[in-house]
C-alpha cells in the first residue's frame, strides 16, 4: 500500500502525463486579456491531480526541482503549440528551492524556443522563498540577462514575501487571495500598504488574485490593483489557438544595483565618513535592530559583526527574537556556521575576507531603509570598547539596497544555473 503513491508518481513523471491549464490575466481598466498564466495538473482522478498533492510528493520523493521543470516545460510546449504571440506574457510558476539545479538535458531546447518566441514571466512562489535569499537573488538577475520578466507571487501570504519583495524588485505583484477575498483588517491594511509602496518606487504592476465575485473585483480596483486574475474572468482552462496579439506592455523594472567592494567600500564612496568608538557603534546597532521591532511590515535584517565571538548570547536572544517576529535575518562572520541559530542564516566569512573588517548592520523593509557601514581602524592591543571605526550612517534606500548586495552574495556558495 506504502509504494503505490511512489509507483504513480514515477508514471507521471516518466510518461509526461501532466499538461498545464492557463488563466488569464486581465486588464481592470478594460477588461480585456493582457496574458495567461500556466498551472500544472496531474491526471484527473489521480492521487496527484492537484499541484498541491503533486508538488507535496515532488518534495517528499527528493525530486522537487526535476518535477519543477517538467512542469515549466509542458506549459512552455503547450504555449508553443498554440502560437501564443510574443506580446502576450506567460507567467510561469518557478520554486525558489530549484534555481540551482539545472534541468533535465531533453527540456533544454524546449526552454531555448520559449526564450526566443515567447514572453515569459517567471513567477517566483512563497513557498521557501527566505531559504536561499543569495541564490534566489543571483537566479533572478540571470533571467532579468535572459529578458524575462520577474513576478512575486502570493505576496501576504507569508511574511516573506514582504521582506524579499524591495529586494527583488518584481516587475509584477500579485497580491494573495487571501487578502482579495478576505475581511479589511490590519495586517491586510499592512500587505497593500506594502506592495503601493514598492509599486510607486519602482513602477511595477500590481496583479490581484482570487477575484471571483464583483466585490472583489471592487476590493481589488481600492488596493490600487491594475490587473486581475480570476474565476470572475475565466477559469483555468486549454489556450485558444486565435489569441489575439495584446496592446498592454508590462513594466520592466530596472534590477538593483550590483557595485564592486564591500558594504562599507560601496557606502563610503557615497556618503562622507565619520570616525567613533566601538562603544558608540553598538549603541547605533542596537537602535538599528530595535526599529525592527517597530516596524509593522516584516523587514530585512542583515548584520556583520567581524568575528564569531561579537555574535555572543546577549546578541543571539536579540536576534531570535527579532526572527521570531517575521524578521528575515542573516549574521555574517569569521568562524560562524551556517545556521548559528535556529531560524537565522549565517554567512561564514573567510579570515582572508575584507569584510571580518566591517562592522555592517542593514534594515530594509517596505516603509524604512537604514544601514551603519564601518571600518575597523584600531590596532591589535586597542581596548575592544575604545577601538576606532570610520562610519556611514545612512537612509538612502537606493544605496542601502546596493551595498547590502555583497552581504547577500556571501549567502550564496556558487551560482546557479537558471538555463534561460
Amino acid at each position: 500500500m506504502g509504494r503505490a503513491p511512489d509507483a504513480e508518481f514515477d508514471a507521471l513523471m516518466s510518461r509526461g502525463s501532466l499538461y498545464p491549464v492557463f488563466q488569464p490575466i486581465v486588464s481592470l481598466d478594460s477588461g480585456g486579456t493582457v496574458g495567461y498564466e500556466a498551472l500544472i495538473r496531474g491526471p484527473s482522478g489521480s492521487a496527484f491531480a492537484t499541484p498541491d498533492k503533486l508538488f507535496r510528493e515532488g518534495a517528499r520523493a527528493g525530486r522537487l526541482a526535476e518535477l519543477d521543470w517538467i512542469c515549466r516545460a509542458a506549459s512552455c510546449r503547450a504555449a508553443l503549440m498554440a502560437g501564443l504571440p510574443t506580446t502576450v506574457p506567460l507567467f510561469l510558476n518557478a520554486e525558489p528551492a530549484t534555481f540551482r539545479t539545472p534541468p533535465p538535458a531533453q527540456l533544454i531546447d524546449t526552454f531555448r524556443a520559449a526564450s526566443d518566441q515567447l514572453q515569459v514571466v517567471v513567477e517566483i512562489t512563497e513557498r521557501k522563498l527566505g531559504s536561499d535569499p543569495g541564490g534566489l537573488l543571483a537566479a533572478v538577475l540571470r533571467l532579468r540577462e535572459a529578458g524575462m520578466r520577474i513576478a512575486l507571487d502570493d505576496v501576504g501570504a507569508t511574511t516573506t514575501s514582504l521582506a524579499m519583495m524591495p529586494l527583488i524588485s518584481p516587475d509584477v505583484i500579485k497580491i494573495d487571495r487571501g487578502v482579495v477575498q478576505g475581511p479589511i483588517t490590519p495586517a491586510a491594511s499592512a500587505v497593500v500598504n506594502a506592495v503601493l509602496a514598492e509599486a510607486e518606487r519602482t513602477g511595477a504592476a500590481v496583479l490581484a488574485e482570487g477575484i471571483e465575485s464583483p466585490r472583489h473585483l471592487a476590493v481589488a480596483r481600492a488596493m490600487g490593483a491594475t490587473l486581475g486574475q480570476g474565476w470572475l474572468f475565466g477559469r483555468p482552462e486549454p489556450l485558444p489557438h486565435d489569441i489575439a496579439a495584446a496592446e498592454f506592455v508590462l513594466p520592466r523594472v530596472p534590477a538593483p544595483e550590483l557595485p564592486e567592494g564591500t558594504p562599507y567600500e560601496i557606502a563610503s564612496r557615497h556618503r562622507p565618513t565619520a570616525r567613533t568608538t566601538k562603544e558608540v557603534l553598538r549603541c547605533l546597532s542596537r537602535h538599528l535592530e530595535n526599529k525592527c521591532l517597530d516596524l509593522t511590515e516584516p523587514a530585512v535584517l542583515l548584520a556583520a559583526f567581524q568575528q564569531a565571538r561579537h555574535f555572543d548570547d546577549a546578541v543571539r536572544t536579540r536576534y531570535t527574537e527579532l526572527a521570531g517576529r517575521g524578521v528575515l535575518t542573516a549574521v555574517y562572520a569569521a568562524g560562524l556556521t551556517a545556521e548559528p541559530v535556529v531560524g537565522i542564516r549565517g554567512g561564514p566569512l573567510d579570515s582572508a575576507d575584507p569584510m571580518t573588517r566591517e562592522w555592517i548592520v542593514v534594515v530594509l523593509g517596505a516603509h524604512f531603509a537604514a544601514g551603519l557601514f564601518a571600518y575597523d581602524q584600531g590596532r591589535d592591543d586597542d581596548d575592544e570598547d575604545s577601538r576606532a571605526f570610520d562610519y556611514v550612517l545612512t537612509y538612502d534606500r537606493r544605496l542601502v539596497t546596493a551595498a547590502a548586495q555583497p552581504l547577500l552574495r556571501r549567502l550564496l556558495p556558487t551560482e546557479p544555473e537558471t538555463f534561460w
